[in-house]
């Protein structure tokens, strides 16, 4: 194995322990020699690619937003309905949320203000969201008198509060919950000529199994 090759195995080593603590204890009390110890190198070694816990989680959030892109760019949206569309990507993000511990900590951070957040994973979330909700109301399948502002914050917040949600109970990341929240949501936000033509159970194949990780 070259020098880099190591390098770069540390590195992915360094970003993940540092998720897992981001995760369990939060930006503010995880600490720098948890974070090398989980990923089994010395805080010498954790130092020669990071200068800070701040460079740390910028990491940890580069690497969550990257797999956030790539998975909401695998979804197909072509000769589907906006709100199809939104309600599967938010089947993905779940998954996603569920099994790889790297973007739910990018997510986790995004949300504590003292997390120094250069990579807002909740903003391109709802960029996504806002996106979709302006292509529904193009295609003229929201309900009369919705407001698009107020679609994608119900549409975000939910999403967002069940990643905070999960830290402690990981129920909140299910298929259920979605299927459960777009039951709820769909009637009042699509036109009922559409209703029965959505799925809030979602059509796309899930965005990651077990054991797939973002690094």
């Amino acid at each position: 194995m070259s020098q880099q090759e190591r390098a770069t195995r540390t590195q992915t080593a360094l970003i993940r322990s540092a998720a897992e603590m981001f995760e369990r204890y939060g930006y503010e009390k995880a600490n720098l020699n948890d974070i090398s110890s989980g990923a089994g190198v010395s805080r010498g070694a954790l130092h020669f690619h990071f200068d800070s816990k701040a460079e740390v989680a910028a990491a940890v959030e580069r690497a969550a937003a990257h797999t956030l892109r790539r998975t909401m760019n695998e979804v197909p949206s072509q000769e589907t309905s906006a709100l199809q569309v939104l309600a599967d990507l938010s089947h993905r993000l779940v998954h996603l949320l569920l099994w790889d511990v790297v973007v739910r900590a990018g997510f986790l951070l995004s949300c504590e203000a003292g997390s120094r957040v250069r990579t807002d994973l909740c903003l391109e979330w709802r960029s996504y969201v806002h996106g979709l909700v302006a292509r529904a109301a193009d295609e003229e399948t929201l309900a009369p008198g919705v407001s698009q502002e107020g679609a994608v914050k119900a549409v975000v917040a939910a999403t967002v509060g069940f990643v905070v949600l999960s830290r402690a109970d990981k129920e909140w990341l299910s298929d259920r919950t979605v299927t459960g929240f777009w039951s709820l949501l769909l009637p009042s936000l699509a036109d009922p000529a559409i209703m029965a033509g959505i799925h809030p159970e979602g059509t796309a194949a899930p965005a990651v199994g077990r054991g797939r990780t973002g690094v």
